[in-house]
């Protein structure tokens, strides 16, 4: 998934109208000054030919030239500097990534546009080198996590085991708490592998129908405990192009949101739409049967973070889970969508396109 450019110039806090423009108007207001003195020169010309017994026809002409030769000076000085800060400012309407604008505009002939180029050049080393030491402790971080989680999992995995060995009236109890405590490890880690710039995943034709059912099994316990049934109406022999450990996560988190908010009834739906054309694309719903989501909140469930009504009503939502969701589906190039009425139910709708090169149509 790709991360934001740290260094945006065009970022929420700036505009581009906020940038002072270089107009005809602002650059005379600019030389007020240069303007006062060429006005002093012709009242001394003025005032001093005659004296010297220059005629009123040489006092005019002397005038003349003056006027001639100061707004000549100014209309070349214009030009040229407008045409560095013009293209400047159209660079800044679209900058994303400050590193890159030395590289884009010509370094200006004059000293004011040298020094504002110069200070820009060196703005935009420091940017890039504090981007670089940024994303290399983000990458270090996310190393630490991982080995972290990995760690975690032997005395959660050596727990289980004991549990298994020396059944009593509190394994079950102690068992699904560490299900429980798995589960957001689970998330945690792939919360780390979504905010990657690096390739954490493969992809593969693999039997969409197995997927579903492994995300069921993995939380086999919960749904019972929830009274959620699962069906699946998946052909054995369809399959779909995607990464298998991330499809089960993401199936994993939307059957648990399922049953987590009252479902009984999780049915898994698949067809293929457009097969044998470019746009071909096999579509996965799941549809449940829980409270639903009221219309308010729908555009905003994939938001990190968001809770909404429902989760702030039942108390132990965090927002991730269907964030976590659209952002896997982003980097692999597959299509998220959910559709839900309060009372009623939610139905969350997968795409996977048949075409892989055609990847564009369907990333988030």
């Amino acid at each position: 998934m790709s991360q934001p450019p740290l260094c945006s110039l065009a970022g929420d806090d700036f505009s581009i109208e906020d940038l002072a423009a270089f107009t005809p108007a602002a650059y005379v207001r600019d030389n007020m000054l240069g303007l006062a003195a060429l006005v002093l020169s012709l009242v001394s010309l003025v005032l001093i030919l005659p004296a010297l017994g220059v005629n009123s026809s040489g006092v005019l002409l002397a005038a003349d030239i003056l006027t001639l030769l100061a707004v000549g000076a100014g209309f070349l000085d214009y030009r040229r500097k407008a045409a560095f800060y013009h293209e400047l400012r159209g660079l800044l309407a679209s900058l994303r990534q400050a590193r890159v604008l030395p590289a884009l505009v010509a370094e200006p002939a004059f000293l004011e546009g040298q020094i504002a180029y110069g200070t820009a050049a060196r703005i935009s080393s420091l940017a890039a080198a504090e981007t670089d030491k940024l994303q290399e402790d983000a990458a270090a971080y996310r190393r630490y996590i991982e080995l972290w989680i990995h760690e975690t999992k032997t005395p959660i995995a050596a727990i289980k085991l004991m549990l298994a060995n020396e059944p009593s009236t509190q394994s079950a109890k102690i068992a699904r708490e560490l299900e429980r405590i798995e589960a957001q490890v689970d998330q945690a880690l792939y919360y780390a592998r979504s905010t990657s710039v690096e390739r954490d995943y493969a992809i593969r034709e693999m039997s969409l129908g197995e997927a579903a059912r492994e995300a069921c099994k993995r939380n086999t316990r919960f749904l019972i405990e929830r009274g959620a049934l699962p069906t699946f109406n998946i052909p054995e022999t369809m399959t779909v192009l995607a990464d298998e450990p991330w499809l089960v996560f993401i199936l994993g988190q939307v059957v648990v949101n399922a049953a987590k908010y009252g479902a009984t009834s999780i049915e898994f739906t698949a067809r293929e739409e457009e097969s044998g054309t470019p746009r071909g694309r096999t579509v996965l719903e799941v549809r449940d049967n829980g409270c639903g989501i009221p219309a308010a909140d729908v555009p905003r469930v994939f938001e990190r973070g968001f809770t909404g009504q429902v989760g702030r009503a039942h108390g132990s939502a965090t927002g991730m889970g269907l964030y976590l969701v659209a952002s896997l589906c982003a980097s692999m190039g597959l299509h998220v969508g959910l559709a839900s009425e309060e009372g009623t139910g939610t139905r969350v709708i997968l795409t996977f396109p048949h075409d892989r090169t055609r990847k564009e149509l369907y990333g988030a």
